[in-house]
């Protein structure tokens, strides 16, 4: 496959290893060729590194199985999920989760990544449905537009909201920087 194909969440093999791509961004210089800078994740060690790409170079893709899991809960070995269609719970450890655990609570349905039986990677929904649990009450006379308060949702992740929201209230955020998007 060619460099310019490359998208998040794919996998490739890159000197002999397997890499997660993480973000990539198409680049065209002024002067010189054009290229592809991508963010990898290295599935062996899960450090992250970035390389650039020249625009048409071959990439060895990977095919990994994408399964449908639904998030069940923690305990001191990792994160229990279940796989919809067998029914069957795998623990994922928190290394392969990471920071992305504040957008998941329970029963919370997301992709898992597979590479043979080993879960490799998860991918998250766009967007995720939360509680606000704690902020601060809208203040008198506050009508600017663009005015926002800082909120913690039920999973302890905090975002900024309008004024208007209050405790209790369903919002939605976006996983990819954990902005307030609308209400629900």
């Amino acid at each position: 496959m060619k460099s310019n194909d490359l998208k998040p969440g794919m996998a490739i093999n890159m000197d002999g290893q397997l890499f997660i791509i993480r973000k990539t961004e198409h680049v065209k210089p002024g002067k010189g060729p054009a290229y592809v800078q991508v963010k990898l994740k290295s599935v062996a060690s899960g450090s992250v590194s970035e390389k650039r790409l020249r625009a048409a170079e071959e990439v060895d893709q990977v095919n990994l199985d994408r399964r449908e899991m639904e998030y069940l809960y923690t305990d001191a070995t990792g994160h229990v999920f279940m796989d919809n269609e067998t029914f069957d719970q795998a623990t994922i450890s928190d290394d392969l989760v990471g920071e992305q655990m504040i957008y998941l609570k329970p029963n919370t349905t997301i992709t898992v990544l597979h590479h043979g039986t080993n879960p490799i990677s998860v991918e998250l929904p766009a967007a995720v449905d939360m509680e606000v649990t704690e902020t601060a009450p809208q203040p008198k006379g506050a009508t600017a537009t663009n005015q926002l308060k800082e909120a913690v949702l039920e999973t302890g992740l905090k975002t900024r909201v309008p004024p208007f929201i209050e405790n209790g209230e369903m919002v939605r955020v976006s996983t990819e920087d954990g902005s307030y998007i609308g209400r629900v």
